[in-house]
């Protein structure tokens, strides 16, 4: 419960610095969060305890490697939102059959009560807007960060290789050589291309000073 809050509380402190940076985030969704984090409440020394659940310190580094581990972490949060959900409680048979028929003229008696209606209307508030971030996180990922997604996928299913399989082994000697000239010449291709930028940054230079 307490990583969970962390999270929620992560999401919402990087949301509120890209809204000062003039980015994209609606303000239903601040707003959503902040509606949110008064019901996943956690004591201010849990909170700013120094212990982020996502570390920023990979979000200093290139755009590209910036990315891959952006849709790592929208990733998490796809997941992370979707056990939140699970972990509310089921809405009561009266809740469903009122949202089912909203002309309904059916009265709660006091035994379904004030205080157990209260409970599941404030679940039904949470239930909906977990499932408007979840909507939100997944649209993101989704419309921006495919190519990076494949990636990852691809990534966590080096995880899965059979170390142990003597076909895996003889088939990975195979195919190192190629491999290992892809690796290689990726970083070459990379040095040349700092090179390249680095002389057009000197003509440019030099012709804005003659």
């Amino acid at each position: 419960m307490v990583t969970t809050a962390r999270a929620v509380v992560f999401l919402c402190l990087w949301l509120s610095v890209c809204q000062v940076r003039g980015s994209h985030i609606p303000s239903k969704m601040n707003k959503t969060i902040q509606n949110l984090l008064q019901h996943y409440k956690i004591p201010l020394n849990e909170r700013f305890n120094g212990k982020p659940v996502f570390s920023r310190e990979l979000l200093t580094g290139k755009t590209e490697a910036k990315k891959v581990f952006m849709v790592g972490i929208l990733e998490t949060y796809d997941k992370l939102i979707g056990q939140m959900l699970k972990q509310l409680p089921s809405p009561s048979p009266q809740t469903a059959e009122t949202k089912e028929q909203p002309g309904s003229t059916a009265t709660i008696t006091p035994a379904a009560g004030a205080a157990g209606n209260a409970e599941a209307g404030a679940g039904g508030n949470v239930r909906e807007e977990l499932t408007y971030l979840l909507k939100m996180v997944q649209e993101l990922k989704r419309h921006c960060y495919q190519e990076q997604e494949k990636f990852l996928r691809g990534l966590q299913g080096l995880r899965h290789i059979q170390m142990d399989n003597m076909v895996v082994q003889s088939k990975a000697l195979w195919e190192l050589p190629w491999l290992y000239e892809e690796a290689s010449s990726l970083v070459n291709n990379i040095k040349m291309q700092r090179r390249r930028r680095r002389r057009q940054a000197r003509r440019v230079k030099a012709h804005q000073r003659g």
